[in-house]
Protein backbone atom coordinates (compact mmCIF):
# COMPACT_ATOMS: atom_id res chain seq x y z
CA UNK A 1 0.00 0.00 0.00
CA UNK A 2 2.95 2.58 1.02
CA UNK A 3 4.76 1.57 -2.41
CA UNK A 4 1.94 1.88 -4.43
CA UNK A 5 0.93 5.44 -2.25
CA UNK A 6 5.37 6.88 -2.93
CA UNK A 7 4.85 5.43 -6.94
CA UNK A 8 2.01 7.69 -7.45
CA UNK A 9 3.31 10.64 -5.87
CA UNK A 10 6.81 10.24 -8.03
CA UNK A 11 4.57 10.01 -10.83
CA UNK A 12 2.99 12.68 -9.84
CA UNK A 13 6.10 14.43 -9.26
CA UNK A 14 8.01 13.83 -12.23
CA UNK A 15 4.32 14.72 -14.16
CA UNK A 16 5.03 18.50 -12.39
CA UNK A 17 8.27 18.33 -13.53
CA UNK A 18 7.51 17.86 -17.28
CA UNK A 19 4.98 20.67 -17.02
CA UNK A 20 7.34 22.84 -16.28
CA UNK A 21 9.83 21.72 -18.75
CA UNK A 22 7.52 22.28 -20.98
CA UNK A 23 6.02 25.59 -19.76
CA UNK A 24 9.36 27.41 -18.72
CA UNK A 25 11.09 26.85 -22.50
CA UNK A 26 10.28 28.62 -25.38
CA UNK A 27 8.40 26.67 -28.26
CA UNK A 28 8.18 29.30 -30.95
CA UNK A 29 12.27 28.98 -31.56
CA UNK A 30 14.30 26.29 -31.66
CA UNK A 31 17.02 25.58 -28.68
CA UNK A 32 20.29 24.34 -28.64
CA UNK A 33 20.55 21.31 -27.08
CA UNK A 34 21.12 21.52 -23.09
CA UNK A 35 24.55 21.01 -22.15
CA UNK A 36 24.12 21.21 -18.13
CA UNK A 37 24.41 19.47 -15.29
CA UNK A 38 20.87 18.22 -14.84
CA UNK A 39 19.41 18.59 -18.69
CA UNK A 40 22.54 17.64 -20.48
CA UNK A 41 22.51 13.85 -19.47
CA UNK A 42 18.75 13.66 -19.72
CA UNK A 43 19.27 14.79 -23.51
CA UNK A 44 22.32 12.92 -23.88
CA UNK A 45 20.33 9.34 -22.93
CA UNK A 46 16.65 9.95 -24.29
CA UNK A 47 16.24 13.28 -26.61
CA UNK A 48 19.28 12.15 -28.68
CA UNK A 49 18.18 8.55 -29.00
CA UNK A 50 14.37 9.65 -29.62
CA UNK A 51 15.51 12.15 -32.23
CA UNK A 52 17.76 9.61 -34.42
CA UNK A 53 14.43 7.05 -33.95
CA UNK A 54 12.33 9.59 -35.44
CA UNK A 55 15.48 10.75 -38.05
CA UNK A 56 15.65 6.77 -39.01
CA UNK A 57 11.53 6.41 -38.99
CA UNK A 58 10.99 9.39 -40.71
CA UNK A 59 13.03 8.11 -44.03
CA UNK A 60 11.02 5.31 -43.76
CA UNK A 61 8.20 7.37 -45.44
CA UNK A 62 10.04 8.59 -48.11
CA UNK A 63 12.14 11.63 -49.05
CA UNK A 64 11.81 14.35 -47.76
CA UNK A 65 11.46 12.37 -44.18
CA UNK A 66 8.01 12.72 -42.82
CA UNK A 67 8.74 13.04 -38.93
CA UNK A 68 4.86 13.38 -38.53
CA UNK A 69 3.99 9.71 -39.65
CA UNK A 70 7.25 8.84 -37.71
CA UNK A 71 5.94 9.91 -34.28
CA UNK A 72 2.76 8.26 -34.98
CA UNK A 73 4.67 5.08 -35.71
CA UNK A 74 6.68 5.66 -32.34
CA UNK A 75 2.81 5.75 -30.94
CA UNK A 76 1.77 3.08 -31.83
CA UNK A 77 4.75 1.00 -30.68
CA UNK A 78 4.62 2.06 -27.28
CA UNK A 79 1.01 1.28 -26.78
CA UNK A 80 1.47 -2.22 -28.37
CA UNK A 81 4.00 -2.43 -25.73
CA UNK A 82 2.33 -1.32 -22.74
CA UNK A 83 -0.51 -2.85 -24.48
CA UNK A 84 -0.64 -6.67 -22.26
CA UNK A 85 0.37 -4.64 -19.64
CA UNK A 86 -2.58 -2.05 -19.57
CA UNK A 87 -5.37 -5.04 -20.63
CA UNK A 88 -3.91 -6.62 -17.46
CA UNK A 89 -4.53 -3.75 -14.85
CA UNK A 90 -7.85 -2.96 -16.74
CA UNK A 91 -8.92 -6.47 -15.43
CA UNK A 92 -7.60 -6.10 -12.23
CA UNK A 93 -9.31 -2.85 -12.02
CA UNK A 94 -12.74 -4.52 -12.49
CA UNK A 95 -12.33 -7.36 -10.97
CA UNK A 96 -11.69 -4.90 -7.50
CA UNK A 97 -14.70 -3.24 -8.73
CA UNK A 98 -17.01 -5.52 -8.46
CA UNK A 99 -15.36 -7.78 -5.13
CA UNK A 100 -15.98 -3.61 -3.80
CA UNK A 101 -19.34 -4.41 -4.87
CA UNK A 102 -20.29 -6.91 -3.08
CA UNK A 103 -19.21 -6.16 0.27
CA UNK A 104 -20.82 -2.57 -0.36
CA UNK A 105 -23.42 -2.76 3.03
CA UNK A 106 -20.75 -3.54 4.99
CA UNK A 107 -18.29 -0.19 3.98
CA UNK A 108 -21.97 1.84 4.37
CA UNK A 109 -22.32 0.34 7.22
CA UNK A 110 -18.59 1.60 8.79
CA UNK A 111 -19.09 4.77 6.66
CA UNK A 112 -22.15 5.45 8.75
CA UNK A 113 -20.93 4.61 12.39
CA UNK A 114 -17.42 7.01 11.25
CA UNK A 115 -20.00 10.10 10.86
CA UNK A 116 -21.34 9.54 14.07
CA UNK A 117 -18.21 8.49 15.95
CA UNK A 118 -17.04 11.55 18.20
CA UNK A 119 -13.44 10.28 19.61
CA UNK A 120 -10.11 9.59 17.99
CA UNK A 121 -10.48 6.28 19.57
CA UNK A 122 -13.61 5.17 17.86
CA UNK A 123 -12.28 6.52 14.21
CA UNK A 124 -9.21 4.63 14.56
CA UNK A 125 -10.95 1.37 15.72
CA UNK A 126 -13.74 2.02 12.66
CA UNK A 127 -11.09 3.01 10.20
CA UNK A 128 -9.52 -0.44 11.29
CA UNK A 129 -12.74 -2.56 10.86
CA UNK A 130 -12.39 -1.10 7.03
CA UNK A 131 -9.01 -2.49 6.67
CA UNK A 132 -9.54 -5.57 8.46
CA UNK A 133 -13.12 -6.00 5.87
CA UNK A 134 -11.55 -4.96 2.80
CA UNK A 135 -8.07 -7.03 3.75
CA UNK A 136 -10.54 -10.28 4.68
CA UNK A 137 -12.80 -9.88 0.74
CA UNK A 138 -9.73 -9.33 -1.51
CA UNK A 139 -10.51 -5.80 -1.88
CA UNK A 140 -7.49 -3.28 -2.06
CA UNK A 141 -7.47 0.19 -0.60
CA UNK A 142 -6.61 1.16 -4.43
CA UNK A 143 -9.06 -0.46 -6.50
CA UNK A 144 -6.28 -2.17 -8.66
CA UNK A 145 -5.02 1.09 -10.06
CA UNK A 146 -2.03 0.92 -10.55
CA UNK A 147 0.37 4.07 -12.19
CA UNK A 148 3.21 1.79 -14.06
CA UNK A 149 2.00 2.14 -17.83
CA UNK A 150 2.14 6.20 -16.86
CA UNK A 151 5.63 5.66 -15.39
CA UNK A 152 6.81 3.88 -18.21
CA UNK A 153 5.61 6.73 -20.51
CA UNK A 154 7.24 9.32 -18.84
CA UNK A 155 10.35 8.93 -20.26
CA UNK A 156 8.84 8.96 -23.71
CA UNK A 157 6.88 12.05 -22.97
CA UNK A 158 10.44 13.63 -21.93
CA UNK A 159 12.47 12.26 -25.01
CA UNK A 160 9.98 13.42 -27.34
CA UNK A 161 9.70 16.53 -26.19
CA UNK A 162 13.46 17.23 -26.38
CA UNK A 163 13.70 15.28 -29.62
CA UNK A 164 11.19 17.93 -31.40
CA UNK A 165 12.82 20.69 -29.51
CA UNK A 166 16.29 20.31 -29.68
CA UNK A 167 16.35 18.83 -33.59
CA UNK A 168 15.87 21.69 -36.18
CA UNK A 169 14.96 19.22 -38.85
CA UNK A 170 12.16 17.94 -36.44
CA UNK A 171 11.36 21.64 -35.26
CA UNK A 172 11.06 23.00 -38.43
CA UNK A 173 8.87 20.10 -39.94
CA UNK A 174 5.21 20.01 -40.84
CA UNK A 175 2.35 17.21 -40.70
CA UNK A 176 -0.62 18.19 -42.61
CA UNK A 177 -0.28 21.61 -42.37
CA UNK A 178 0.74 21.47 -38.59
CA UNK A 179 4.18 22.97 -37.75
CA UNK A 180 5.19 20.26 -35.21
CA UNK A 181 7.96 22.40 -33.28
CA UNK A 182 5.41 25.31 -32.52
CA UNK A 183 2.11 25.17 -30.04
CA UNK A 184 -1.07 24.30 -31.61
CA UNK A 185 -4.43 24.60 -29.60
CA UNK A 186 -6.35 22.34 -32.14
CA UNK A 187 -4.30 19.41 -31.64
CA UNK A 188 -4.19 20.09 -27.87
CA UNK A 189 -8.11 20.70 -28.09
CA UNK A 190 -8.15 16.95 -29.90
CA UNK A 191 -5.73 15.62 -27.62
CA UNK A 192 -7.88 16.60 -24.53
CA UNK A 193 -11.62 15.29 -25.94
CA UNK A 194 -9.94 11.64 -26.97
CA UNK A 195 -9.54 11.47 -23.50
CA UNK A 196 -12.47 12.75 -22.38
CA UNK A 197 -14.04 10.39 -24.83
CA UNK A 198 -11.97 7.16 -23.41
CA UNK A 199 -12.83 8.56 -19.68
CA UNK A 200 -16.78 8.57 -20.66
CA UNK A 201 -16.50 4.72 -21.92
CA UNK A 202 -14.39 3.40 -19.24
CA UNK A 203 -17.57 4.06 -16.77
CA UNK A 204 -19.78 2.00 -19.32
CA UNK A 205 -21.08 -1.01 -16.75
CA UNK A 206 -19.76 0.51 -13.43
CA UNK A 207 -22.02 0.65 -10.29
CA UNK A 208 -23.24 4.27 -10.12
CA UNK A 209 -21.53 4.55 -6.12
CA UNK A 210 -18.31 3.87 -7.87
CA UNK A 211 -19.20 6.41 -11.40
CA UNK A 212 -18.82 9.39 -8.97
CA UNK A 213 -15.86 8.06 -7.65
CA UNK A 214 -14.61 7.55 -11.20
CA UNK A 215 -15.39 10.98 -12.47
CA UNK A 216 -13.08 12.95 -10.89
CA UNK A 217 -10.33 10.92 -12.65
CA UNK A 218 -12.33 10.93 -15.90
CA UNK A 219 -11.79 14.87 -15.68
CA UNK A 220 -7.87 14.89 -14.37
CA UNK A 221 -6.73 13.07 -17.29
CA UNK A 222 -8.09 14.93 -20.17
CA UNK A 223 -7.26 18.37 -18.17
CA UNK A 224 -3.31 17.38 -17.69
CA UNK A 225 -3.16 16.17 -21.32
CA UNK A 226 -4.50 19.35 -22.29
CA UNK A 227 -2.44 21.76 -20.50
CA UNK A 228 0.72 19.47 -21.43
CA UNK A 229 -0.16 19.61 -24.96
CA UNK A 230 -0.96 22.85 -25.09
CA UNK A 231 2.12 24.52 -23.72
CA UNK A 232 4.13 21.53 -25.58
CA UNK A 233 5.08 21.51 -29.35
CA UNK A 234 2.58 20.24 -31.55
CA UNK A 235 4.41 17.15 -32.42
CA UNK A 236 4.34 16.07 -28.80
CA UNK A 237 0.57 16.97 -29.01
CA UNK A 238 0.67 14.42 -31.78
CA UNK A 239 1.82 11.66 -29.48
CA UNK A 240 -1.43 12.08 -27.12
CA UNK A 241 -3.41 12.48 -29.46
CA UNK A 242 -2.73 9.37 -31.32
CA UNK A 243 -1.99 7.49 -27.97
CA UNK A 244 -6.11 8.55 -27.03
CA UNK A 245 -7.18 7.11 -29.81
CA UNK A 246 -5.64 4.06 -29.05
CA UNK A 247 -6.65 4.05 -25.77
CA UNK A 248 -10.36 4.29 -26.78
CA UNK A 249 -9.84 1.66 -29.20
CA UNK A 250 -8.28 -0.53 -25.85
CA UNK A 251 -11.29 0.29 -23.69
CA UNK A 252 -13.79 -0.79 -25.71
CA UNK A 253 -11.78 -4.36 -25.61
CA UNK A 254 -12.33 -3.89 -22.08
CA UNK A 255 -15.83 -3.51 -22.09
CA UNK A 256 -16.80 -5.75 -24.47
CA UNK A 257 -14.50 -8.44 -23.91
CA UNK A 258 -13.49 -8.58 -20.82
CA UNK A 259 -16.20 -7.06 -18.56
CA UNK A 260 -18.76 -9.97 -19.37
CA UNK A 261 -16.29 -12.19 -18.48
CA UNK A 262 -15.31 -10.54 -15.75
CA UNK A 263 -18.81 -10.02 -13.85
CA UNK A 264 -19.52 -14.08 -14.55
CA UNK A 265 -15.81 -15.27 -13.12
CA UNK A 266 -16.66 -13.08 -9.78
CA UNK A 267 -20.10 -13.69 -9.04
CA UNK A 268 -19.03 -17.60 -9.44
CA UNK A 269 -16.52 -16.53 -7.04
CA UNK A 270 -18.70 -14.72 -4.61
CA UNK A 271 -21.22 -17.58 -5.01
CA UNK A 272 -18.60 -20.19 -3.60
CA UNK A 273 -17.13 -17.58 -1.10
CA UNK A 274 -19.69 -15.37 0.17
CA UNK A 275 -18.22 -12.03 1.42
CA UNK A 276 -16.86 -12.70 5.10
CA UNK A 277 -18.41 -10.73 8.15
CA UNK A 278 -16.04 -8.73 10.38
CA UNK A 279 -16.60 -7.96 13.94
CA UNK A 280 -17.85 -4.69 14.88
CA UNK A 281 -15.09 -2.46 16.55
CA UNK A 282 -16.44 -1.71 20.03
CA UNK A 283 -14.55 0.81 21.67
CA UNK A 284 -15.02 0.96 25.39
CA UNK A 285 -15.46 4.72 26.98
CA UNK A 286 -11.92 6.00 28.96
CA UNK A 287 -12.81 6.23 32.66
CA UNK A 288 -13.58 9.88 33.79
CA UNK A 289 -10.31 10.84 35.62
CA UNK A 290 -11.04 12.69 38.79
CA UNK A 291 -8.78 15.84 39.54
CA UNK A 292 -7.37 15.94 43.09
CA UNK A 293 -8.62 19.04 43.91
CA UNK A 294 -12.31 17.67 42.55
CA UNK A 295 -11.13 14.47 45.19
CA UNK A 296 -10.09 16.70 48.58
CA UNK A 297 -13.58 18.50 47.90
CA UNK A 298 -15.89 16.67 50.57
CA UNK A 299 -19.30 16.28 49.31
CA UNK A 300 -22.68 17.99 50.42
CA UNK A 301 -24.76 16.31 51.87
CA UNK A 302 -28.16 17.98 50.10
CA UNK A 303 -30.45 16.41 52.36
CA UNK A 304 -28.61 17.63 55.76
CA UNK A 305 -29.75 21.18 55.47
CA UNK A 306 -34.28 19.53 55.23
CA UNK A 307 -33.47 17.64 57.88
CA UNK A 308 -31.92 20.34 59.94
CA UNK A 309 -34.83 22.63 59.49
CA UNK A 310 -37.52 20.20 59.79
CA UNK A 311 -36.12 19.84 63.21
Amino acid sequence: MKRIKRLLSYGGLFTVLTLLLSACTNTQTHRTPPTGFIYGPIYHWLGLPMQHLITWMAKLFGNPPDYGWAILLITLIVRLVLLPLMLSQSKSTLKQQHRREAIKPQLDDIQKRQAAATTSEEKAALSQEMMTTMKENGVSMTGGIGCLPMLVQLPVFSALYMAIQYSPAIFKSTFLGISLGQTNIVVAVLAGLTYVLQGYLSLIGLPESQKKQMKTMMLMSPAMTFFIALVSPAGLGLYFFAGGILAIFQTMITNFYYMPRIKAEVAEEIKKNPPKPVAKAVVKPKPKTVTSAAAAKPKRNRNAGKQQHHN
